[in-house]
């Protein structure tokens, strides 16, 4: 019984290792205009990378066909549809970076963090 528990603990442990190592991975958008982002994490929070400075996203309730991840504190607003994501800073009113895609979106692909995520779950 106790080696059960062990070989059934360890296996947990090693899915867990392996969430972590995928929702850590580190993903390259690159822009129009020869601007580039990275971002880490999980569907529901976010950590962006933009000009040498890391910020903390949230995800946010958003229109249907896109999710909308924002940092009320740095104005920083990400909105990602299926095929491209644009970053804004709302404090100052612009617009960051456009039509910016992942390697997996420029292939026709999800990029691996959405996937999974309303709205954008296969039927």
């Amino acid at each position: 019984m106790k080696k059960t528990l062990l070989a059934v603990s360890v296996a947990i442990s090693g899915l867990g290792f392996t969430a972590n190592a995928i929702a850590n991975e580190e993903i390259v958008w690159t822009c129009s205009d020869s601007k580039q982002f990275k971002t880490t994490g999980t569907t529901e929070k976010i950590r962006i990378t933009w000009e040498a400075k890391s910020y903390d996203l949230d995800r946010q309730t958003s229109l249907p066909g896109s999710l909308r991840y924002k940092n009320t504190n740095s104005g920083h607003d990400l909105v990602v549809l299926g095929n491209k994501a644009m970053l804004f800073n709302i404090k100052a009113g612009v617009r960051l970076a456009d039509f910016c895609q992942t390697a997996e979106m420029k292939s026709g692909k999800l990029p691996h963090l959405f996937a999974g995520a309303e709205p954008f779950v296969s039927n």
